[in-house]
């Protein structure tokens, strides 16, 4: 019991981190480039990577976690993909009407639970996808405004969805298939996502903005800016891979369309920006979603652990095995382990 409630602890701390760092660097990001006239997104999210690996390394040095080596192949391709995955949202943004990238980012959702479903065998209850259902409704009245199709926009847009939740998946996947953590497994794709972006950002931000990122005239309060949306970035990072690690690719994308309700009512408190009914109606009906979707997803839990043998009975039983003593285990077993902590997902 104690065990369960720390691991729900972690969750519920996982969560709040999210929300809290998500919120805070939207608002600082949209005075950033709304009232200071900084647009160079593509750019500044290469630079919060960096600070991000940065803050990860300093904190490896204090043995405030143990790196894990992963294979060099797998963590590559992914921080490869992750980066792309950004470039992508952010052209799609840029070459769509921001009804249209409404739609790409909700479409995320169902196409997640459509590839967990066919290529990981995950089942998802009738009742889940009737709480998306209305989550991803009520999110639409709020926030979707026009929808203008273009057929480059719609192809950037298709890629960011695939790539999106590809890269969501493997997220999950990475941290149970090869036993690392959040932290170690963003301290080494960290490099790799900030590589891909501070060489392509530029140029993406060029083409979207027609405006060069190093012409640009960096005042103090700029820079002030800048800085902060770096620290914030790094809590942001960090609780990404937290959240998608502890629980799933899914709940962090219901958790995505509650920091867009929370925005939503924190600009038009903060930032005077224009409220109708239609995206108080909107916001009452995703979080009437969220809230069908936790109750449905925390009552199978409870119908899993009620199947699945208490933890503490199976930890038990490891110690009582004389096959985990290192005296008694076989060759074949060791090879066996030896050769599973080497397989690369990739």
């Amino acid at each position: 019991m104690g065990e369960m409630s720390k691991v729900q602890l972690g969750v519920i701390g996982a969560l709040f981190l999210s929300v809290a760092s998500s919120v805070s660097i939207v608002i600082c990001n949209k005075a950033l480039m709304s009232n200071l006239g900084f647009p160079f997104a593509t750019t500044l999210t290469s630079w919060h990577l960096m600070v991000t690996f940065c803050t990860l390394h300093v904190a490896l040095r204090f043995n405030l976690f143990e790196a894990k080596p992963v294979d060099m192949k797998t963590v590559m391709l992914f921080g490869i993909l992750n980066g792309v995955s950004i470039g992508f949202l952010n052209l799609s943004l840029g070459f769509n009407s921001i009804g249209f990238y409404q739609m790409t980012k909700l479409a995320i959702i169902p196409f997640t639970v459509m590839l967990e479903t066919i290529f990981l065998k995950k089942q998802f209850s009738r009742n889940i996808k009737l709480s998306l259902f209305f989550l991803l409704i009520g999110v639409g009245i709020a926030s979707i405004t026009d929808l203008q199709l273009n057929f480059v926009g719609t192809i950037l847009s298709l890629l960011a969805i695939i790539t999106t939740c590809v890269g969501q998946i493997l997220t999950n996947t990475i941290q149970k298939k090869l036993n690392v953590t959040s932290t170690q497994l963003l301290y080494q794709s960290a490099p790799f996502q900030a590589a891909i972006l501070f060489v392509s950002g530029p140029f993406v931000d060029q083409m979207l903005t027609k405006q060069n990122v190093f012409a640009y005239k960096y005042s103090s309060i700029v820079l002030t800016f800048i800085i902060m949306s770096c620290v914030i970035a790094v809590s942001v990072n960090f609780s990404t891979f937290l959240v998608i690690g502890k629980t799933s690719p899914v709940t962090y994308q219901v958790l995505g369309h509650l920091k867009t309700c929370l925005v939503l009512g924190f600009g038009y408190t903060l930032l005077h920006d224009p409220f109708t009914e239609r995206n108080i109606i909107g916001i009452l009906v995703a979080v009437f979603g969220m809230g069908l979707y936790s109750y449905f997803c925390t009552q199978e839990n409870k119908k899993k652990q009620s199947v699945d043998p208490p933890l503490s009975s199976q930890v038990k039983d490891k110690d009582d095995s004389p096959l985990l003593n290192g005296k008694n285990m076989d060759s074949k077993e060791k090879e066996s382990h030896e050769k599973l902590s080497k397989d690369s997902l990739v």
